[in-house]
Parts: structure tokens; sequence; C-alpha cells
């Protein structure tokens, strides 16, 4: 990957469905969530398809499944698969993986064999899917193999669209992804490299905060418009996070195109604007 040819990093997209065809939500989550997003209900890209549309934009782009399964019964995306995609095609796909932390030292083995064998540059979390707290302990020992290896934890937290107006929310509470139970996360494992996803509503000042206290702590600004970003996140991102914070769109639900289009009428200062869309993400993904 070169990098100085690259013009943004995206660090948080999703591989939807499987080379198989099989898709990584049930049918009924996957409608909810194209409708909270306001996009088409078929949406669901290939990875090569991934590929070829950060490279006809001269970008990069983070990819990752959701092992959700021990909560949900759908079996996610094979992590496996989404490291050969990116191997396939390195000049534009980064590979991350997903474990469901239920998968006790399983998945821990898993986590390890990933990083050692596939090259996997981090691992994916979504807590309120995934039904856990962040600093349960039961999640421990694979932050231990996520830091021992130097790779990043990625957190998404604040409200989803996963669930949304579904009965119920399809059973997918809120409450599990408060950036606060990341800041534990961040206190016991201070070698640590997190990113919280998304801006964190309701809980925005708490994700701030965390991430101005705890140095391995950043935020990725995926999953919303940039013209619907709270201010504070902005002054923040302008000021005191701004070698924090990393452009991120959630695609295939929200596309790098809009999102862009949409930050560059943000107050973003020109010396900040680089770091936001790719230098931030080139020092902490370790790319050259």
């Amino acid at each position: 990957m070169n990098v100085s040819e690259l013009t943004a990093i995206d660090v948080h997209t999703h591989a939807e469905v499987s080379s198989s065809g099989k898709a990584s939500l049930a049918d009924d989550l996957h409608a909810a969530s194209s409708s909270y997003f306001k996009v088409e209900s078929a949406r669901k890209p290939t990875l090569p398809e991934m590929a070829a549309h950060y490279r006809e934009r001269r970008m990069a782009a983070v990819v990752f499944t959701v092992d959700a399964e021990h909560a949900t019964g759908t079996p996610p995306v094979p992590n496996e698969e989404v490291a050969e995609a990116a191997a396939a095609n390195p000049d534009v796909l980064i590979p991350f993986a997903s474990i469901d932390p239920f998968r006790g030292k399983a998945g821990v083995r898993e986590a390890r064999r990933l990083v050692e064998e596939y090259g996997v540059k981090g691992f994916k979390f979504h807590p309120s899917i995934q039904g856990f707290f962040p600093n349960d302990r039961l999640a421990y020992p694979l932050y231990e193999v996520i830091e021992e290896t130097g790779t990043v934890a990625l957190f998404h937290t604040g409200q989803t669209g996963i669930g949304a107006g579904v009965p119920g929310g399809g059973g997918i509470r809120l409450k599990y992804s408060n950036p606060m139970h990341v800041d534990d996360v961040a206190a016991d494992f201070p070698h640590l490299k997190i990113i919280l996803a998304h801006p964190s509503f309701p809980w925005q000042d708490e994700a701030l905060a965390v991430a101005t206290h705890k140095p391995g702590v950043h935020i990725d600004l995926s999953g919303w418009s940039p013209k619907y970003f709270p201010p504070q996140l902005v002054q923040y991102a302008n000021s005191l996070l701004q070698d924090k914070v990393l452009f991120g769109s959630d695609y295939p639900v929200l596309t790098p195109d809009r999102w862009l289009a949409d930050f560059d009428k943000l107050p973003i200062k020109d010396a900040v604007k680089p770091k936001i869309l790719k230098d931030n993400a080139a020092r902490l993904l370790g790319l050259s």
C-alpha cells in the first residue's frame, strides 16, 4: 500500500455478505438498518466490489465483519475471507477481524492465529449486538492478545441503526455501548490502541472525555453525515483531539462520497483536515 498516493483512509467499512451469498445480519435487522440509514435494502457489495469502489477513489479502507453469533444466531462473514480479500487487494483493503467474546478460549486462540497467519490489523467489537459490556472480564483475554500483538480494538459506541424500528429493537440493548465502559478497558490495558466508533450519541461528551484523558483512545467519525455532528465534536476534532480523530464512513450504509462532501462544509482547519482524512489512521495502523 502506497500511503502517499492515497487521498484518504476510511477506518470503518463493513463486509456484509460472504462469497457464498450469506449475509452477516438476519433479514429483519438488515432491513431495519437500511431503513434507518435511508439506503437501498438490497445493498450488499461483495469484498471485490468494495475494493474496486475504494480503488476508484484512490482511498484505502479498513474492512471487517461483526461476529455476534452467540446473541443473534447468525454466523458472520468469515474473518479468513475478509483477510484473504485484503491480501488480494493490498493496495486498498486493510483487514480487521471480529470475534464474539462469548467464544472464550477458542476465540482467543483464533485472534492470535488471525494476526499471525492472516495479518489482521485490528478487531471490531459491537457491544450492543454482541450483548456484553466492554469492561466485562469475559473479553479481557481477547484484549490481552490485541495489546500484545499491537493491533487495534475498535468499539461501536452510542446508538445503533441495527434493530432500529424493530419491536423491542430486535432485542439489542443500547446500554452496552456507552463509551465510559471502554474507559475501564483503556485504564486496564494502557498500551492497547482503541478506536471509539461513531459520534457517540447520546454520550458524545463521555467519548470526548475518554479520548482526551486516555492516550491510546481515538475516535472515528463514521455512521453519521458530518452535517449532523455535535458542535463539541467538531470543536475537539479541530483542537485537542486533532491527532486522534479518524475518517470513517460506515460503508455501505454511508458512502465515502457523501461523507466527504459534507465534511468539506465543516469549519475544519486546513492543517487538521489531512490528519483526520489520512495521517492519523496511517500512524495508528502502522502503515508506511
